[in-house]
């Protein structure tokens, strides 16, 4: 069992703890439950955020090995005024923190049979990269931008960081969800409007950023295309890392306290009220309001006793559907690789097909897509002198598919090593001077996602908004919840809403004093 620490990541600019003040536990510090600590200190809370893990950030952490900088998870951050909001709710810019890169193109897709697709938030180049791969949908395609655009506007700008409580809720956005074909999936939408297979492939594929699929999930995910091109996809100089250190920054001027390696065993309850928490090694923590930020699965299955649930009971959790899982290869090579971008997405041979193994077969197949990620194409400090960093991620099944990752994570690393070699890396096995591998039983053991799924709940129509796991606890009160398995879902911009739902939900702390 680790020990429970208090760390010192962030500048030394700090306020003293007002004990008077009502006090707020956060349990995890991914960037939902650091976004939320920031947003609860500003308003009036003392804030007390705690994470199981010996550093801060959950699944956007750090791994730093031979002189390389590794992000374990999110590589890119679009919709970046969310972010700025925490800093100037601090009375700061988080350009004195935080330096981000807008990227050109934001990612190069390259089909199976060696064409590629370069996307990007320049309009014009994108009507050529359409007509270049296929003419005939040109029409069809800026259509397919303009139902995005309206989908973003609904769906992200008005609708995602409304709390969705009750069914009226549901109810009162049902009919624009109708006329906007939500019920459709998003390939489904696309295919309405393109007709080449693998134009559809290229501007389907963003559910898989979530967690979704795109041939299940809700065309209401239409909206990360625009999304996309009206605010950019940045890279953090230095890594994502650096937002993680930014924010504890925040949280520790407000006069906050970030524990590492202390891990929650039970959300205390008394009366029906959220009360404080039971630590690992027997501890409580008393609290006027607790904010989980952990899986939400795991906060209900195994942090609120049983005897407090009567919507998210066990058996409930255990037929929800999840996201896929994923199989991470992190790895650092001597050389560079110049002629690859920051971001690469290498298709496979197969699209619906691969994507049944996955969600619905749940087998593990012979052949994968992957995305590349190279942070040294734009940021070459994120490796020692000459040589490149990446990590390659594969959609796999979760851990309900029943693989096992200890006899077959190597063998999959190799396969992912060839396929590189084949395509946009030549030589790299011969290349690679670091390594380290995560799978969904990482996801499990490490981050306590139930089933090892990479995103939480899967984001279809009927597990989103009002159908997921609500901000404010459905179960007992002053209990709230932040993160990829509550509303909004998975991505930076869906977790930061969450967080901005809290001040709608939470009462003020002058409220509680």
């Amino acid at each position: 069992m680790l020990n429970a620490t208090t760390i010192d990541i962030a500048p030394p600019r700090a306020a003293p703890p007002d004990p008077a003040r009502p006090h707020a536990v956060v349990i995890g510090s991914g960037f939902g439950g650091l976004a939320a600590a920031v947003r609860l200190g500003a308003r009036g809370y003392r804030v007390t955020v705690l994470e199981r893990l010996p550093v801060p950030g959950g699944r956007a952490r750090v791994h730093r090995q031979d002189g390389f900088t590794f992000d374990a998870g999110p590589t890119i951050v679009t919709a970046p005024q969310l972010f700025e909001e925490l800093w100037a709710l601090c009375g700061r810019r988080m350009a004195e923190d935080v330096t981000l890169r807008p990227l050109s193109p934001f990612y190069r897709i390259r089909f199976d049979d060696g064409a590629c697709f370069a996307c990007s938030g320049d309009a014009a180049a994108m009507r050529a990269e359409v007509a270049r791969l296929s003419p005939g949908d040109l029409a069809g395609y800026e259509a397919f931008m303009r139902v995005s655009e309206t989908l973003c506007r609904i769906g992200f700008e008005e609708l995602g960081d409304q709390p969705f409580g009750a069914p009226r809720d549901m109810l009162r956005v049902l009919p624009e969800l109708l006329r906007l074909g939500a019920w459709r999936s998003v390939h489904a939408l696309v295919a309405r409007h393109v007709r080449d297979d693998r134009l559809r492939a290229a501007l389907s594929f963003h559910p898989l950023l979530i967690g979704g699929n795109p041939f299940a999930a809700s065309a209401l995910y239409g909206l990360i295309a625009h999304l996309e091109r009206r605010w950019g996809v940045h890279w953090v100089m230095g890594g994502t890392g650096r937002l993680v250190e930014g924010l504890a920054g925040l949280i520790r001027g407000q006069g906050g306290t970030l524990r590492c390696g202390a891990e929650v065993a039970e959300i205390l309850v008394r009366d029906g009220r959220a009360c404080g928490v039971r630590l690992a090694d027997g501890a409580t923590l008393a609290a006027d309001i607790v904010v989980s930020n952990a899986d939400s699965a795991a906060t209900y299955r195994h942090l609120l006793p049983a005897r407090h649930r009567r919507r998210w009971t066990d058996p409930r959790l255990e037929r929800a559907r999840y996201s896929m899982g994923l199989f991470v290869w992190y790895f650092g090579t001597h050389r560079r690789y110049p002629a690859v971008d920051h971001h690469t997405i290498l298709l496979g041979p197969r699209y619906r097909g691969l994507l049944d193994d996955i969600f619905r077969r749940r087998v593990l197949p012979a052949d994968f897509s992957l995305y590349l990620h190279r942070p040294t194409a734009t940021d070459p400090a994120m490796a020692p002198p000459g040589a490149d960093a990446f990590y390659a991620l594969v959609p796999v099944p979760h851990l309900g598919a029943g693989i096992d990752w200890r006899r077959e994570a190597e063998p999959f690393r190799r396969a992912v090593a060839r396929r590189l070699s084949e395509t946009v890396l030549p030589g790299v096995e011969d290349a690679v001077v670091t390594s380290r591998i995560a799978t969904p039983l990482d996801f499990a053991e490490d981050l306590l996602a139930f089933r090892g799924a990479g995103f939480g709940l899967e984001p279809i129509l009927l597990q989103s908004a009002w159908f997921r796991p609500h901000n404010r606890s459905e179960e007992v009160e002053r209990l709230y919840l932040v993160g990829a398995g509550t509303h909004p879902g998975a991505g930076l911009p869906g977790v930061l809403s969450s967080a901005r739902i809290l001040d709608r939900v939470v009462p003020h702390a002058h409220a509680l004093a």
